[in-house]
């Protein structure tokens, strides 16, 4: 998914690849955000929509719902997946939300695109009194431990500069601001095992992937695919999915936001 200024045209190439490959979200993602919210909200805006993964979930809310996509090839597939929303093709710093706020604001797989030093101001201000903030996002590790160990060696001689954000670290992001109340995590996970070729196609959609020098990418794919040679063939993924909800209060009810903590780049 892409949000942020700096990632407009990185996603757009892989845009078929992208909606091939990357695994979709628990439909019982849309349940929580509506007995969250307290009923079927009057309107959703999805940050960063992609291809629309994100999208087939949100629109299960039943709401109106408009999509931030910048990427004009990302979002020509959506508009395609899903005709009856609103598509806007800019991001979402640059996006003016309506007068009084919306409902529902969510992100799915774009947090970490926005500006740290920003993001979650913004997202309180976009809000109606009472709306809901809904971001969620897959973790992708490895069900046997000792080929995580060999995948992060390998990639960590190649780049040793990636690292790895915490597991859930979004939930972090949004208590540590202190923009939302009542915030509230929900974690949802399941076994994703792969062939080699579908492996190295979702590897060929990752943003730290796409960002890196055609000859970065080139030893990566050379290198996991003899991993995955010496694993049989195959690769199980640990699919961890987390839903992060908060709540829009009164202003006065938001405590004074935090310096956001140093951004990393992270292998997703």
């Amino acid at each position: 998914m892409t949000g942020g200024s700096e990632v407009v045209d990185v996603f757009g190439s892989t845009a078929e690849l992208y909606q091939s490959v990357r695994p979709g979200y628990p439909p019982e993602i849309a349940d929580q955000i509506v007995a969250y919210h307290g009923g079927t909200p009057t309107s959703v805006v999805e940050i960063g929509a992609g291809t629309g993964k994100g999208t087939d979930v949100l629109a299960r809310v039943g709401a109106p719902l408009i999509c931030l996509e910048p990427d004009p090839r990302m979002a020509a597939l959506l508009a395609t997946r899903h005709p009856h929303v609103r598509i806007h093709g800019d991001i979402f710093e640059r996006w003016t939300p309506p007068a009084g706020g919306v409902d529902v604001l969510a992100c799915a797989m774009a947090w970490h695109w926005l500006d740290p030093a920003t993001r979650n101001t913004r997202a309180r201000q976009a809000l109606a009194p009472g709306g809901t903030l809904a971001i969620f996002g897959h973790r992708y590790d490895y069900a046997e431990p000792d080929q995580r160990a060999a995948v992060r060696a390998a990639l960590h001689g190649i780049d040793p500069t990636v690292r790895e954000r915490p597991a859930d670290w979004f939930h972090q992001d949004v208590v540590d601001h202190g923009q939302f109340l009542d915030v509230r995590k929900e974690v949802f996970g399941h076994e994703l095992p792969l062939a080699k070729e579908r492996y190295l196609d979702l590897v060929r959609t990752f943003g730290p992937f796409l960002t890196r020098s055609p000859e970065q990418q080139q030893r990566g794919l050379a290198a996991l695919g003899r991993l995955v040679d010496e694993f049989g063939g195959a690769v199980t993924l640990n699919l961890r999915t987390t839903l992060v909800l908060g709540r829009a209060g009164r202003r006065t009810d938001a405590v004074r936001e935090r310096p956001p903590r140093r951004a990393h780049r992270t292998r997703r």
